[in-house]
């Protein structure tokens, strides 16, 4: 059973080493974090520092060498592969840099295959994948599949996807990384409001100062540890990364 009052994600002394030869590379170094219910935090720091590490180890993608992750108040770390599943189709949304859809489906399609997989002959599947679609822009897009919309389109659908399931906590790896800058602050505005009007924990990470700044609180990692930023509007990129990271 989830426990509605203990944090949606929290990590517990979570450590992950890998091997390059005889090097041993030591990413995540004694890792503590707690999302809150509702809460949108900003993961920020220079490449191979480690995010996309510690979101697949949030995401029960991959399994820490020690420590523990609690989903829900759940623990999930020791859980069987099929039971790991399980947490990741009922409690997690996931979005990533590249969109990964199906290119044979339609953007309704893609939106109602998650559901298809974990409520199977759910009769509201169609409306709440009309429902998403439509709060992200895209109610006239519904039949296009992906080859017929644009970089920004295909990152809505993905959105979408990833809310399918009614998920408690998502998790995004640089969602709008690969999309020009108006595209960018047009999806992640779309993003941001549908998370916080379906009430959802979110671990964003992103590149782009702005984008963090107008998350809840900025976190980064540094010697393997997460680190609260305080962090000011940012005047620009230059000058945001100049003082997160000296």
């Amino acid at each position: 059973m989830n426990d509605t009052k203990a944090p949606a994600l929290m990590l517990r002394g979570v450590k992950k080493q890998f091997r390059q030869g005889k090097t041993v590379l030591e990413v995540l170094n004694g890792s503590e974090l707690a999302i809150e219910n509702g809460e949108i935090v900003a993961l920020i720091g220079p490449s191979g520092s480690g995010k996309s590490t510690l979101l697949q180890i949030a995401g029960l993608l991959e399994r820490p060498d020690e420590g523990e992750v609690l989903i829900c108040g759940r623990s999930c770390s020791d859980l069987s592969d099929r039971k790991r599943t399980r947490c990741r189709r009922e409690l997690l949304g996931f979005v990533y840099q590249n969109h990964h859809l199906l290119p044979e489906f339609t953007a309704l399609e893609n939106v109602l295959i998650p559901q298809m997989i974990g409520r199977k002959h759910d009769p509201k599947a169609v409306d709440r994948a009309l429902w998403l679609l439509g709060r992200m822009g895209l109610d006239k897009r519904v039949a296009h599949r992906p080859s017929e919309l644009s970089g920004g389109e295909q990152q809505r659908v993905a959105v979408a996807r990833a809310l399918a399931n009614l998920p408690r906590i998502l998790l995004a790896d640089e969602p709008t990384g690969n999309l020009d800058p108006v595209t960018s602050h047009a999806v992640f505005d779309e993003l941001l409001r549908l998370v916080r009007d379906t009430g959802l924990s979110a671990l964003i990470c992103t590149h782009n100062p702005e984008l963090a700044y107008r998350m809840d609180r900025q976190i980064t990692l540094k010697d393997g540890k997460l680190v609260q930023l305080k962090m000011e509007q940012p005047r620009n990129s230059r000058d945001f990364i100049s003082e997160a990271f000296r």
